[in-house]
């Protein structure tokens, strides 16, 4: 025998689906709320190392939960607005650099900056080109070329790690008076100028050894930049840089494509019979 099954019965799970869905809806926005006060705090209010407002005033604040407040540093903790130190609370992270893709030196982009670009020189020294190094400046592998490895700091923190390899014929004699403080400057003195370059960027998580020299934990991202600096048609520098993503942010300026200069086919203008090759055996 079948029973009939009542509409309410029917759609009964549905109306709780929805009244589901309101709750988590009102949970979400309560914790939007909270996210987006701390947000404009820490970026209008707030001084790097600053501490933020505790748990308990905003929980009274806006009513909600600790589990929303967590959740709301949380997120501010994972876009790099804040820092958390175990023991100690929660802080206003240092103010990111963003890193433009341009063709300029650390140094000069420091300075555009207002921060005090210095370096410490690991080597420097001539070597043989590998393969790779070879392709990047288009030369011979094994001709000579100068290998410069450096860390590079700005206000006496460090915020990349930088190789930079040159051939010793374009640039001869490079380190006979000590390590130039600006390669794309000595480049310049010698009548050579840097006009155009190609980047390659990737994320990544840094190894032990470069952790050590940025000053950040094992495993934590970065941001790895291969570059092939150009003057004219000459490779004159091929670098590799690894920048800690805790304190740039890559900012790419973006352009509409410009319209293709084709000849526009009036109406009177017969159609053209479409081209064609034809292939001779």
């Amino acid at each position: 025998m079948v029973h009939p099954v009542s509409r309410a019965a029917c759609f009964g799970r549905g109306h709780e689906s929805r009244g589901e869905r309101t709750k988590v809806g009102r949970s979400v926005l309560k914790y939007v709320r909270v996210r987006d006060y701390l947000r404009s705090l820490v970026t209008h209010e707030l001084s790097a190392g600053d501490t933020i407002p505790s748990e308990r005033l905003l929980c009274e604040q806006f009513g909600v939960s600790r589990m929303t407040v967590r959740q709301a540093v949380d997120a501010l903790v994972v876009e790099g607005l804040l820092d958390r130190e175990q023991g100690r609370g929660t802080f206003v992270a240092p103010t990111k650099v963003d890193l433009e893709v341009r063709l300029a030196s650390f140094g000069e982009e420091m300075q555009r900056r207002g921060m005090e670009p210095s370096s410490v020189v690991l080597s420097a020294e001539v070597v043989a080109a590998t393969p790779d190094i070879a392709d990047a400046l288009d030369i011979l592998p094994g001709e000579r070329v100068f290998s410069l490895h450096r860390v590079r700091l700005a206000d006496g923190e460090p915020m990349a790690i930088e190789q930079s390899w040159l051939s010793s014929q374009l640039v001869p004699g490079l380190f006979d008076d000590g390590v130039p403080e600006s390669i794309y400057g000595e480049l310049r003195r010698r009548g050579i100028e840097p006009d155009w370059g190609e980047d390659t960027v990737s994320a990544t998580e840094v190894d032990a050894g470069d952790a050590e020299l940025l000053g950040v934990p094992a495993g934590r991202a970065v941001l790895r930049l291969a570059r092939r600096t150009f003057a004219g048609e000459t490779a004159c520098v091929y670098s590799r840089s690894t920048y800690r993503a805790d304190r740039y942010v890559l900012w790419v300026p973006l352009r509409a494509p410009k319209r293709p200069l084709t000849p526009r086919r009036t109406a009177s203008e017969p159609t053209a019979e479409p081209a064609t090759t034809e292939v001779l055996a």
